[in-house]
């Protein structure tokens, strides 16, 4: 596998996101077959793994990941997140979302960041988090004092590189005044632009971008024509029935391109994506390992400028219809 930077850090160009393992996201899993996932992106070389204390419940993706990487541990990066997952009795405060139930509740207060990453280093069965992101920031902390205090796991061995998730360029800014961070989580496919700002940002302070959702949540596949009963999916806009057709209508045209390029409509989603900024790796998740290597497999194509100037002249015909989690 190719490999990028994030910041100082070495990843693969693609990593794999680990949040599609857990029960009510896209229908129920076993754990089984969970491991079975991971493993099989750690054998085809997507190394850099990525979870949550939020993702599934009492911690699962996180204990799931930990057990997938047990004695595997020095070839993989882990990446976790905090701030969802408030421990019970705390207080919270809600960050509005696009998705149908409104808003999630983060407490990302300097005094339990330690308490959240022991807790997912507990999870998780290692000494140390190789990147450690802020989920969400939370609406009553001034993120420069969350930071403050992901700094001091740094300067303790607990945490190896900070990452901020679902952040603005002015909260970049700030944070990276406080301690260099080394990556930026944000949706980013070809149906959800990154805030231009951002990228900016970005780029100026030398911040890796990881693009979470970067198959549009199965969507760019071109294949989800209906969701299951326990979709996790439901609760997003662009998968109610109505949009869901009329955007896949509205992907056909990229969807040709990727037929008549000879490979499938994830690899050319991922592969546009990789052309889109050096230091841009995306986290796609799936549960079956032929489509695992099929993604990463988008790391070795290259596409023609003028195959580019295609793609994006179809994408800007590219209406899509509903709203995104951000």
């Amino acid at each position: 596998m190719k490999t990028r930077t994030l910041g100082e850090l070495e990843v693969p160009a693609i990593g794999y996101g680990a949040m599609v393992l857990s029960p009510g996201i896209y229908g129920e899993v076993d754990d089984a077959r969970g491991e079975a996932a991971i493993q099989a992106a750690l054998d085809a070389g997507a190394t850099h793994v990525d979870t949550s204390d939020a993702y599934g419940p009492d911690g699962h993706n996180e204990r799931l990941v930990g057990r997938a990487v047990k004695g595997r541990r020095d070839e993989v990066v882990v990446a976790t997140k905090f701030g969802l997952a408030v421990p019970e009795g705390e207080p919270s405060r809600a960050h509005p979302v696009g998705y149908a139930f409104g808003e999630l509740h983060v407490n990302a207060e300097p005094r339990l960041v330690r308490r959240y990453a022991e807790r997912s280093l507990r999870n998780l069965g290692i000494d140390a988090i190789d990147l450690y992101y802020l989920h969400y920031p939370d609406p009553g902390v001034p993120i420069e004092d969350t930071v403050g205090a992901m700094a001091e796991l740094v300067r303790d061995g607990l945490v190896r590189h900070i990452g901020l998730s679902n952040v603005t360029a002015g909260q970049v800014r700030a944070a990276h005044a406080v301690h260099p961070v080394t990556a930026v989580q944000y949706e980013w496919s070809m149906w959800r632009p990154i805030d231009a700002e951002l990228l900016a940002a970005a780029r100026e302070l030398g911040v890796g971008i990881v693009a979470w959702s970067p198959l549009g949540n199965g969507f760019l596949t071109g294949t989800v024509t209906e969701l299951g009963e326990d979709d996790f999916r439901h609760n997003a806009p662009r998968f109610s029935a109505e949009n869901l057709t009329r955007n896949n209508d509205r992907y056909a045209p990229v969807k040709d391109l990727a037929a008549l390029l000879g490979i499938t409509p994830a690899q050319l989603a991922l592969a546009w994506l990789l052309h889109q900024d050096e230091h841009v790796v995306p986290i796609p998740g799936s549960r079956t390992p032929a489509h695992i290597e099929e993604n990463l497999a988008a790391a070795d194509i290259t596409l023609h400028p003028d195959t580019l100037a295609r793609i994006d002249e179809a994408l800007s015909r590219f209406e899509v219809s509903g709203g995104t989690l951000l």
